[in-house]
């Protein structure tokens, strides 16, 4: 799971990347040349709407979606139980109907081979595309949570249910922090031991070549 976390990441940073590189080259463009790639606000839109579908599956995966937790643990664990099952079920309903909605506005794009209204008429069935796959992810990820959810509910798995539904409190997060705080230390020092070793092991040579 965090190897999936970690590559949706990089792919939505990538994105978010490339849109600033293209920000900086037309604003030199405009600036030096007086010359407008006449897009990239449009690949802007492009960009948020592919990055959201996007976050959307990254904060379901880390348990990062907002939920009003301030009385969950204040309430006996049936009722946990109940709203962590609901949060997933309601989750799930909720991706599908987005996928939905998507799926018929692009179904609609293509029946009538609709394009952008700016200087590159970019036929929206691309764009629209990317988005749709997006979301498409999203509510497979989130049905799949939700069809789990409920497989432990009704296999009176209750416990188990509240483990992995439930939502992620402060201490929990700090905890993840420190991990991840740990495990950055200690690559830093892998790679500060590695370029010592390299060092050290290069230094009598060019001693013997002086």
């Amino acid at each position: 799971m965090k190897r999936i976390e970690y590559m949706a990441s990089m792919v939505f940073g990538g994105i978010f990347l490339l849109l600033s590189v293209l920000v900086v080259t037309e604003t030199l463009l405009r600036k030096f040349f007086n010359v407008s790639l006449q897009g990239v606000d449009e690949l802007g839109g492009y960009a948020l709407a592919a990055g959201a579908t996007l976050s959307f599956t990254l904060a379901l995966l880390g348990r990062a979606h907002m939920r009003i937790d301030i009385f969950h643990e204040k309430f006996p664990q049936s009722l946990q139980t109940l709203f962590n099952w609901l949060s997933a079920t309601l989750m799930a309903l909720f991706g599908l109907f987005l996928f939905w909605v998507c799926l018929q506005i692009v179904l609609e794009t293509l029946d009538y081979g609709s394009t952008a209204q700016t200087p590159w008429a970019t036929p929206l069935k691309y764009p629209q595309g990317v988005w749709l796959a997006g979301l498409t992810v999203f509510a497979f990820t989130a049905a799949i949570y939700g069809l789990r959810a409920t497989w432990l509910l009704f296999s009176g798995r209750s416990e188990q249910l509240n483990e992995e539904f439930h939502p992620k409190g402060v201490s929990e997060e700090l905890k993840e922090e420190l991990e991840d705080f740990e495990h950055r230390q200690q690559a830093s020092g892998t790679v500060e031991e590695a370029s010592l070793s390299a060092g050290i092991s290069a230094q009598p040579v060019r001693e013997g070549t002086q």
